[in-house]
């Protein structure tokens, strides 16, 4: 391998496609991390993928091949066993009578064609694929709970430790004996961890009649990444179970718990849900990265205007400070960023949430229990008791909590808090529906914030995709502006699994109630009506923030028309 590795080096060397300096650090990193030559000088950033299939299809004279753009028949994969194109890196393409076209990421590999030929008793034409699309075409092909084996040989999780393990339950000595088994606990290891390389946000762990699988959702898209075999189904549930201290006997109720695991010097946290369904129970693991948590408000994603209106509102003496948009949308990052702003010695900050993501310095934070009473509306009235500054709920949900928030707001207090609304103006509609008096809402809101998480264009794939005038003015863009706009998009690369995508900005809207929008709430003005009122007075609407997104190059038409609507 090492000889293979160091001949493909020495030819871009002499085709002066990289320089001896570049391949002597792809080497250094290759002995420390592992992988192929070509997957290093790719991830340094030293030769793109494309390049290398080019140039091995004219060293070689064979035919390169994009596999995204190519189907595969079910028959042909099954003509290769999947160890052998695991091995190997190799996938079968087509046959025509004795001959069988397989895809590899270095066409010299004679060992590789060899087996191949030995294992079929066809001749082999091999083409060139870059590595990453034949990585993902084995995924994608060959059923995974085969390959769950084979990943887990290589797999060492003994740096992967499980804080706060407890005992099982004594009641389920089965399926506890089953989720200590070495092989699931080092399966479970391995889903927890892969998902923190990838960047995943949630785990979902699914049982189905006859299959079983595991899905990550990375930037706000579930992606499947494996099927492990079905007789595991309920041994990595209970594993699962163990390990956020869940009661692994007790199958018919939702259950809810933490897990927190030490890898390699690192603490991470999982929120863990289980959910009875008619196969087995989901389990559903949120991924809570303190590493992660921006708490800088000027790097979330607001424009300059928006993120002025937004720190006006924030920094009056009391009032209500809410911010909506759809789960998931990002909105306890925005919270926990603006509790940060106005986190200083003289200020007490309490908030009441359910359940409480990240633990932040210097505030008392709250974990709401519905089951014992401590609700948000409970919550809410002890914390006028404690003298507080500042107070955060994690949610309005009904009447009581409302009511309460937007007394404390008028009586002195800064209360921020979240609603599930689609814009900023009808979340001024959804407080009044709950029957929140209009004199009571114009008097307490000071600004209402709603936004969107949209994808950023992956940095390493990213080129420009000019689009039809037309195309781009039905999104929004002045005729004039869409002659000559640019938009980018990825192509697809190593560093973003082929997505086009790598991480998330947030557009915003940022709806500040002056005195004509306070007006108009106390004559009773319609959504819409306010809607124009705040563009009359600078705001920015979603999809106005997403066309800012385009034109900056962040993100792409398809990602704003999906997570905005038109107005």
């Amino acid at each position: 391998m090492a000889a293979g590795a160091v001949r493909l080096g020495d030819m871009l060397v002499k085709a002066t496609l990289i320089t001896r300096e570049q391949l002597n650090q792809a080497l250094q990193q290759q002995q420390t991390a592992g992988g192929r030559i070509g997957t290093n000088l790719v991830k340094l950033g030293f030769i793109s993928e494309d390049d290398i299939t080019s140039f091995l299809s004219r060293q070689y004279g064979v035919p390169s091949i994009n596999l995204s753009h190519f189907e595969i028949d079910g028959t042909v994969i099954k003509l290769i066993p999947a160890e052998i194109a695991q091995k190997h890196q190799v996938i079968p393409i087509n046959r025509t009578g004795n001959i069988l076209t397989v895809a590899m990421a270095d066409p010299s590999n004679i060992f590789a064609i060899d087996d191949v030929k030995f294992m079929t008793g066809f001749k082999v034409e091999p083409v060139v694929a870059a590595e990453t699309s034949i990585r993902n075409a084995i995924n994608k092909y060959y059923d995974s709970a085969g390959m769950v084996e084979d990943i887990m040989k290589t797999f060492d999780d003994k740096d992967v430790e499980a804080l706060k393990d407890e005992e099982e339950g004594v009641n389920a000595a089965e399926l506890g004996k089953a989720a200590e088994d070495a092989p699931v606990v080092k399966l479970v290891n391995l889903i927890l961890t892969d998902a923190i390389k990838k960047s995943a946000s949630d785990i979902h762990i699914e049982p189905y009649e006859k299959s079983f699988r595991v899905r990550y959702r990375i930037d706000g898209v579930l992606y499947d990444v494996m099927q492990p075999p079905l007789r595991l189904r309920a041994a990595i549930t209970s594993r699962v179970k163990i390990m956020a201290q869940l009661d692994i006997a007790e199958r018919r109720l939702p259950q809810d718990g933490r897990i927190k695991i030490k890898m390699a010097g690192r603490e991470m946290d999982y929120r863990v849900s289980t959910l009875p369904t008619l196969f087995g129970e989901k389990v559903v693991l949120r991924l809570l990265d303190k590493g992660n948590l921006q708490l800088d408000m000027t790097k979330l994603g607001f424009g300059p205007e928006a993120l002025a209106d937004f720190e006006s509102g924030l920094l009056l003496p009391y009032g209500m400070v809410l911010v909506t948009g759809p789960t998931g949308s990002g909105k306890t990052t925005t919270l926990y960023s603006a509790l940060n702003r106005l986190n200083t010695i003289d200020t007490n900050i309490m908030t009441a949430e359910d359940p409480v993501e990240f633990n932040l310095a210097g505030i008392n934070q709250v974990q709401t229990k519905a089951e014992i009473g401590l609700t948000f509306a409970a919550a809410l009235r002890s914390f006028l008791r404690q003298d507080p500054d500042v107070i955060m709920v994690g949610e309005i949900r009904d009447y009581e909590t409302a009511e309460i928030g937007v007394k404390a707001a008028l009586t002195g207090h800064l209360v921020l808090s979240t609603l599930h609304t689609n814009d900023a103006p009808s979340t001024i509609s959804r407080l009044l529906n709950m029957g929140v008096e209009p004199f009571l809402v114009s008097a307490s809101t000071n600004v209402i914030v709603a936004q969107r998480l949209a994808r950023r264009i992956c940095q390493s794939c990213k080129e420009i995709v000019p689009l039809p005038p037309q195309a781009l003015v039905n999104v929004g863009f002045s005729p004039e502006e869409a002659k000559t706009l640019k938009p980018s998009k990825g192509k697809g690369c190593m560093a973003c699994s082929e997505t086009g995508y790598k991480g998330r900005v947030a557009l915003y809207e940022v709806m500040l109630i002056k005195e004509n929008i306070k007006e108009a709430i106390l004559q009773g003005a319609s959504a819409l009506e306010l809607r124009e009122l705040g563009r009359k007075n600078g705001m920015q609407t979603l999809r106005e923030a997403g066309l800012q997104k385009i034109r900056e190059g962040m993100t792409t038409v398809e990602e704003v028309l999906r997570v905005t609507t038109g107005h």
